[in-house]
């Protein structure tokens, strides 16, 4: 180890730097970015197609608020995503890559919430103009709660058995 090189976290059993660990984190936010606009591009995709077909003139006025809705929902997560892009462009010779980390974490975790806000509102539209508004409903509600499963649950549940698991030694340490 050099005298110039110091351990970000010498307790996380990994050896870098501040700046290596910004570049790790910004290389994981990039990954995760990738998969949520892959994602919100293909949902733009599906409702912009969908108002060229024959059957978008039987949407009644509601579907079609909650369709423009969701066109711009989808607008709103490309941008949150295109932003992240923008802000690392701006802000790349700066040498503050903690700074865009940072910003760049919250961007996505707001895109996350679009998408999600997204999906539901697609499985709320789809399920209410091929069944009904009933079905709609229920199929939406679903989706919003197995979101937030996932998105929340999930996550402080994980959180939980590692502060559980923190407090019982008698297993010897676990790597997640």
């Amino acid at each position: 180890m050099q005298d110039d090189h110091i351990d970000a976290d010498p307790l996380d059993g990994r050896d870098e730097s501040a700046a290596e660990r910004s570049d790790r984190n910004w290389n994981d936010v990039l990954q995760e970015l990738r998969v949520t606009q892959t994602g919100t591009q293909i949902i733009s995709g599906f409702l912009l197609t969908v108002a060229f077909q024959q059957r978008f003139r039987e949407l009644n006025t509601a579907e079609d608020v909650v369709y423009g809705v969701l066109v711009a929902l989808a607008a709103a997560s490309t941008l949150v995503g295109l932003s992240v892009v923008s802000l690392h462009r701006a802000q790349f010779r700066r040498h503050d890559k903690p700074t865009v980390v940072s910003v760049a974490n919250r961007l996505l975790v707001a895109g996350l919430w679009l998408v999600a806000a997204l999906t539901s509102g697609v499985v709320f539209l789809l399920f209410d103009f091929v069944f009904s508004v009933t079905a709609g409903v229920i199929a939406a509600a679903l989706a919003l709660i197995a979101v937030a499963a996932v998105m929340a649950v999930l996550p402080r549940s994980l959180d939980r058995n590692r502060d559980r698991d923190s407090t019982d030694t008698s297993n010897g340490p676990t790597d997640v």
